[in-house]
């Protein structure tokens, strides 16, 4: 088993560059597949766990990807080879979902696995597949696997009962070539998808984006091949941002964006690290002083739930009670059980607290967290459970006293490219071992 092995202590310097966003290249990677005709992606993160699974996921139905000299992603399916997702695929990420909309406009049918991800909540596929069944699709479950088949989809009017990043991007996906107009009401509307939308207009979509969540497809008969530009990952930035406030340093975050990170960026002035926007980035750097603050999560334009988790690990270094109320996924916070064993006092709780009442009032899932800081944190052996809380869980260790091991990496370099060089660039003591 691989593992890494982190002496900490010391703040994070230097300069780091973020990469193309996780969260985008994959949809756009599916999109592509509506179009026999090559698309080319310029900034694509080839060496992410997620860029590879879903590499192989669509090759695996007779998609061509590769990288030309110079570092540009190809994309191309003339035809697909075959209408199923292999069921190897299933508890990878969360991408066969996607592709159901692809498969049924060029194969008439599609079979795909029930798909898997990161354990932070129950994240069902519900609202895609009732999307899905209100344009004419025939979904059927049996034997762990969507069996889908339509001689057309048609435009339909979906509203859903929650903002959903993945339900919104597969309805947009499945609308672009469907018969008549789809509306999503109370859509995403996360940085990412308006970058979906943009690459599908580039295509030949005719895609709207009204006011009040509300987002408008009308079907075209035929998609081509376009080109498109990855956006920084606005996530990877306020990880790198909050490891570097909260150690007491100072980095720059080359291709950090400032227009996907307005409220991140309030919420760390606010709370006493201070940064400058900078031609080509953004500077962070610790100011003298961390204040406590209450956070809730929010879809876009609020906090968002991935910059949670480096949040209130930079919360153990503040001054005093810090409150984080989670709204978007009812089981995020666990991570902080090895936290709590690196000496971070954070406490859970089941209500809603810091904010107004959520959707997950009722249920039993602890989803406020309260940090009493500052917290002096010792090294300790600690196993990632999932994408985001394996970034943490490196920093926390950068941060402490002594020597850290953390196993379960390939969490954390499904979604940070080159994660091992990058903190080392910033003086960070890290080391890959064989354990």
């Amino acid at each position: 088993m691989e593992a890494f092995r982190i002496t900490g202590g010391k703040p994070l310097h230097g300069k780091v560059r973020v990469s193309g966003t996780k969260n985008l290249i994959s949809k756009l990677m599916v999109a592509s597949t509506l179009s026999e005709g090559e698309s080319t992606f310029t900034n694509a993160p080839f060496h992410l766990g997620e860029t590879e699974i879903t590499t192989d996921i669509i090759q695996s139905l007779g998609t061509t990807v590769r990288e030309s000299e110079d570092g540009t992603m190809l994309v191309h399916t003339p035809k697909f080879t075959t209408s199923q997702v292999p069921e190897r695929f299933a508890l990878l990420n969360r991408i066969p979902i996607l592709l159901i909309g692809p498969l049924l406009h060029r194969t008439g049918k599609a079979d795909v696995p029930i798909p898997g991800g990161d354990k932070i909540g129950a994240r069902p596929v519900n609202f895609h597949i009732n999307a899905l069944e209100k344009m004419g699709a025939h979904v059927e479950l049996k034997s762990h696997f969507y069996h889908c088949t339509a001689d057309n989809l048609k435009g339909a009017l979906v509203k859903l009962p929650f903002p959903s990043v993945g339900a919104t991007e597969n309805i947009i996906i499945a609308a672009s070539l469907a018969r008549g107009t789809t509306i999503i009401e109370n859509a995403a509307v996360e940085p990412e998808i308006i970058e979906l939308v943009k690459y599908l207009q580039k295509m030949g979509a005719i895609i709207s984006i009204d006011t009040n969540r509300r987002i408008v497809i009308e079907g075209v008969t035929s998609l081509h091949g376009a080109e498109h530009h990855i956006m920084p990952d606005r996530i990877e930035a306020a990880s790198f941002a909050c490891a570097a406030v909260a150690s007491k340093g100072d980095v720059f975050i080359e291709d950090a964006d400032q227009s996907a990170m307005l409220t991140f960026l309030n919420t760390m002035r606010r709370a006493g690290g201070d940064f400058d926007i900078l031609d080509g980035g953004i500077r962070f750097y610790y100011k003298g002083k961390l204040h406590s603050t209450a956070i809730e999560t929010d879809v876009h334009p609020g906090f968002m739930t991935d910059w949670q988790q480096p949040w209130v690990l930079m919360m153990t270094q503040a001054e005093g009670l810090s409150v984080v109320h989670e709204t978007v996924y009812e089981n995020r916070f666990g991570y902080v059980a090895e936290l709590r064993k690196m000496g971070a006092h954070i406490e859970l709780y089941n209500s809603c607290l810091g904010g107004s009442e959520c959707r997950f009032t009722t249920l039993s899932n602890p989803h406020s967290a309260v940090i009493f800081g500052p917290s002096r944190l010792k090294g300790a052996n600690i196993n990632i459970p999932d994408l985001r809380a394996g970034f943490v869980y490196l920093i926390a260790a950068a941060l402490a006293d002594g020597e850290s091991t953390i196993t379960g990496i390939h969490h954390v370099e499904r979604g940070y490219e080159h994660i091992e060089q990058k903190l080392r660039g910033l003086g960070v003591a890290i080391e890959r071992v064989e354990i």
